[in-house]
């Protein structure tokens, strides 16, 4: 499959995913296997978790708009899954979920020469982030930060 027609297909699914209050997340189309695999991660707009009923319900308009579009001419196989719960931390909902979790920060190597910070998540503002390491609340800028993950703490 060419990058125009994986594009068309995107903006295809896309439509079909806006129309049902769903975004796309994730597309992977695996063109190695037989048949084509095309693995598509949605989520709510709302910010609502994804049921099974709401894959079951994308599969079939998202399936009828991909034979209608003449984009593929092979068989596939159509995935449709939830992002599901990720380690990493992402939208203002993760932050207040997860708050008093162990996390692990991820520092930007050109802003610190620190690389990784691990406590409690404390709070998040939009200018910082703020983690609890060993009792003491550290402050860290946000153009520090590269990444937040879940973690284990190790004492």
């Amino acid at each position: 499959m060419n990058k125009e027609n994986k594009s068309k297909l995107e903006a295809l699914l896309e439509k079909v995913a806006n129309e049902r209050d769903l975004e796309i997340c994730g597309l992977n189309i695996q063109t190695n296997q037989n048949p084509i695999v095309i693995e598509i991660t949605i989520r709510k707009t709302d910010g609502d978790d994804i049921s099974l009923d709401d894959c079951a319900l994308f599969n079939t308009p998202a399936s009828d708009q991909i034979e209608k579009s003449n984009l593929l001419n092979c068989s596939y196989v159509l995935e449709i899954s939830s992002q599901g719960v990720s380690d990493e931390l992402t939208s203002e909902r993760d932050f207040k979920t997860f708050k008093g979790f162990p996390v692990n920060v991820e520092l930007n190597q050109k802003n610190s020469k620190i690389k990784f910070l691990n406590g409690l998540l404390y709070e998040k503002s939009k200018d910082y982030l703020a983690i609890n390491i060993k009792g003491k609340i550290k402050k860290i800028p946000f153009d520090e930060v590269q990444k937040i993950s879940l973690c284990t703490l190790k004492d």
